[in-house]
């Protein structure tokens, strides 16, 4: 391999890094510093109303698509980074917009460019991101830098309000711990609820500078990711 080669292969390593942390590291802080992770929940908490159910990780997936920019940019990828793993459990009293719920989400399994999950989303994810620029990726996004896997394994999502939104949805305000950070994003929703199954699905941009944070850039601006991401998900959560 030349040293040519290589120069752009540490940028794409880079760039793909800050990609795949992008929609994890909210800046808004709220007191105290210090955010104790949870376990996953085995039953809602105290207090709350309605019926029980509990994540089914097998049938849900959440995904965060981001982009690459710059004039340099086709020196990188777009990357899709996947969750197959969300626990944890919605309570659905008769008036939805009184549900609750807590998710958790392992960072430790945190997937990076699945081919199948590419192909899905078009001809802006082509196949074949090399596995090195894949392990390269998800090992730096779990870093002492980024996610800190080791001391925070989780990030924890907790409902704090909901109201109706439009086309028959709800909208959520939602609170998200990442490390010892915590921060508040509005997510619209669409549920169904069928017998012992519900199922609730979003989709939604989601700006870097929302969060507080700076878009990564290499080269002056040649090389750099977009401030939008793309966030998706499917959860579907069964009663006992």
């Amino acid at each position: 391999m030349s040293a040519a080669y290589k120069i752009p292969t540490l940028a794409v390593v880079l760039l793909a890094t800050l990609l795949a942390s992008c929609a994890s590291r909210p800046a808004r802080q709220t007191p105290p510093a210090s955010v104790p992770q949870q376990p996953a929940p085995q039953s809602a908490p105290q207090g709350q109303e309605g019926r029980e159910f509990k994540v089914d990780s097998a049938a849900s997936l959440l995904t965060i698509r981001v982009y690459r920019g710059g004039a340099l940019g086709r020196a990188g990828h777009n990357h899709v980074i996947a969750s197959h793993s969300l626990q944890g459990v919605v309570r659905v009293p008769e008036d939805p917009t009184r549900a609750s719920f807590e998710v958790h989400l392992p960072v430790n399994e945190l997937a990076v460019d699945e081919e199948d999950l590419r192909a899905k989303e078009g001809p802006d994810f082509p196949a074949g991101v090399p596995d090195d620029a894949k392990e390269g990726t998800r090992r730096n996004m779990l870093g002492p830098s980024l996610l800190e896997a080791e001391r925070y394994p989780e990030i924890v999502l907790q409902s704090e309000a909901i109201q109706r939104g439009g086309d028959g949805g709800l909208e959520a305000q939602v609170r998200v711990i990442v490390r010892d950070r915590a921060s508040s994003v509005v997510v619209p929703v669409k549920y169904e609820l069928t017998g012992n199954q519900l199922q609730v699905q979003g989709e939604f941009p989601l700006k870097q500078t929302d969060l507080g944070l700076t878009p990564f850039s290499l080269f002056g601006g040649a090389l750099r990711v977009l401030d939008e991401m793309k966030i998706r998900f499917t959860l579907v959560a069964r009663a006992e």
